[in-house]
């Protein structure tokens, strides 16, 4: 299997969106964390994260963690030259998002936890859709 982090970025989010316009806000939920982490790794693949052959990261330690963690370690990958442009700001929309949610139950997402993870989505969503008009990812 080969990466490809902008292409699963995509996925989740308009999955993300169809769920909760479906009124299912924890799945919902789930796949804004898992679309803005595929999102900021394929920005960070282009500022030069070391990847494996297959296309992820080589730190296990460090960049293959899930959006909770990579939030804080993003801008380590903005030194780059071609990164000026692609900052966050530095609220981490995700603290409180955990790959584990999966298994809770239906009242653990908030009106206002989703409202906050799909404002974390969209503002990565904003800068991978930047990148691809400037032609740095496809």
């Amino acid at each position: 299997m080969s990466t490809d982090f902008a292409g699963a970025h995509e996925r989740h989010h308009r999955d993300a969106e169809f769920l909760e316009d479906a009124h299912r806000p924890s799945n919902a939920d789930h796949l804004y964390g898992f679309a803005a982490e595929c999102g900021l790794k394929a920005l960070m693949t282009q500022f030069g994260m070391p990847v494996n052959a297959a296309g992820d990261p080589q730190d296990r330690q460090r960049d293959r963690v899930h959006i909770d963690r990579l939030w804080g370690r993003y801008p380590v990958y903005l030194t780059d030259p071609t990164a000026t442009d692609y900052q966050l700001d530095s609220t981490n929309y995700f603290d409180d998002w955990r790959a584990g949610d999966r298994y809770a139950d239906d009242q653990h997402v908030t009106p206002a936890r989703l409202e906050r993870h799909r404002n974390g989505a969209e503002r990565v969503r904003a800068l991978v859709q930047r990148a691809r008009v400037e032609g740095l990812l496809p």
